[in-house]
């Protein structure tokens, strides 16, 4: 009796894989197929998007570090010039000390014109870009 059990269970269980085998219709196959290529595009189209979204983001933070780096070489630019502009002014002003009366004070009148003016530049390392 169990080897009767058993034969008609593996009857039964063969019926059911064949059925699982069976060929669909040309017609559902194509069904299937159409609405797997519309998955497809549609999961192409949304990570593509994602995708985008992510580069976008990303550049956005490039963009405003960029922003940042020439901001700080400008600054750097005008500390560096106003220093030489400082540096130079100072030189300059002890160099006019070996002269006397009103050469000394035309010397410095140069002197603190030229600082004046290094200055103006270096305020245009700023104001640029």
């Amino acid at each position: 009796m169990n080897k009767l059990i058993a034969l008609a269970s593996m009857m039964a269980l063969g019926f059911v894989a064949a059925g699982c085998n069976k060929a669909e219709s040309p017609a559902e196959v194509r069904h299937d197929v159409a609405n797997a290529q519309a998955d497809r595009s549609k999961d192409v189209a949304d990570a593509r998007a994602d995708a985008m979204k992510d580069v976008n983001k990303e550049q956005a933070k490039i963009d405003d570090k960029s922003q940042e780096v020439a901001k700080a070489e400008k600054d750097g630019s005008y500390d560096v010039a106003v220093a030489k502009a400082k540096g130079d002014h100072k030189v300059a002003i002890e160099a006019c000390e070996a002269k006397s009366g009103d050469a000394q004070k035309m010397c410095k009148d140069d002197a603190d014109a030229q600082y004046k003016a290094a200055k103006t530049q270096a305020e245009s390392f700023k104001k640029s870009g």
